[in-house]
């Protein structure tokens, strides 16, 4: 297992990973217009300190583990739905026949198999999300912080719909939201390697074409996986002030776990 992070713009990264025997755990604490001392980095790395001991436990379902941290976490701060930070969460535990995994959110779990194949295991429900409001900030040149009221009215549309149905599903203080999460299991011995990332990452492969597609990416990071995120860093310094591509900031904080298998 290998593992790599990288701080976006402002030198603190609210990407978090996690290992535990047989196990990794990647969160990605959203960021927020008016961010406090309680923020999503602050949630990720709480709630992967919370997750850590639980799923060393091999009776315990993956999907149980995330909701009993959830709610432990809720209740160790005082945490209320609709008002508390948020986190992606990503999980990947393994044993000597199976790869077992569970994805919150958009930090996507891609396995490459023996024989070439890629599967991907991926949350993109946030994307459907503000459909009005992310076509009028992707129309926008320059970075989301630049248009405050989009951005507002994106955050208070997608706060509306968290842990709601018909709309997306994250880890925040609603345990339950844990049984929404999309999860998958292969075969140990038809696994390779298998890919978690946060969205800082997987952008470069779903939006700037950088790699080109989830195969190079793989043989990017199992050569150096420090080199994965700097190609996409570098790809975001090629568009300094966000008009090629408009997002929320310069750089996103990028973070990823590499787990290669013996044949």
């Amino acid at each position: 297992m290998r593992t790599a992070e990288r701080a976006g713009y402002d030198g603190r990264n609210q990407d978090s990973v996690i290992t535990a025997p047989n196990t990794v755990i990647v969160l990605d604490g959203a960021t927020h217009p008016e961010p406090g001392i309680r923020d999503g980095g602050w949630y990720a790395e709480t709630l992967g300190r919370e997750l850590r001991s639980l799923v060393s436990e091999p009776g315990l379902d993956l999907t149980e583990a995330l909701a009993h941290a959830i709610d432990a976490v809720a209740a160790r701060h005082d945490l209320r739905p609709g008002a508390a930070p948020s986190s992606t969460v990503s999980i990947v535990r393994w044993d000597t026949t199976r790869v077992d995994v569970l994805v919150l959110g958009d930090s996507p779990v891609v396995a490459l198999t023996h024989d070439g194949a890629i599967h991907q295991v991926r949350d993109d429900r946030l994307a459907h999300v503000g459909r009005e409001q992310r076509q009028h900030l992707r129309a926008s040149p320059g970075y989301t912080k630049n248009h405050p009221a989009l951005w507002k009215s994106l955050v208070e549309t997608e706060r509306a719909a968290r842990n709601q149905p018909g709309g997306y599903w994250i880890a925040e203080a609603t345990p339950a939201a844990a049984t929404h999460a999309h999860r998958a299991q292969w075969h140990r011995a038809e696994v390779a390697a298998v890919l978690v990332v946060t969205d800082g990452i997987s952008i470069g492969i779903d939006r700037y074409g950088t790699p080109p597609d989830w195969h190079t990416a793989l043989d990017i990071a199992r050569d150096d996986p420090a080199r994965l995120i700097e190609l996409v860093h570098d790809t975001e310094a090629t568009d300094s002030d966000g008009t090629r591509w408009p997002r929320s900031k310069p750089h996103d904080d990028k973070a990823l776990a590499l787990v290669e298998f013996s044949t």
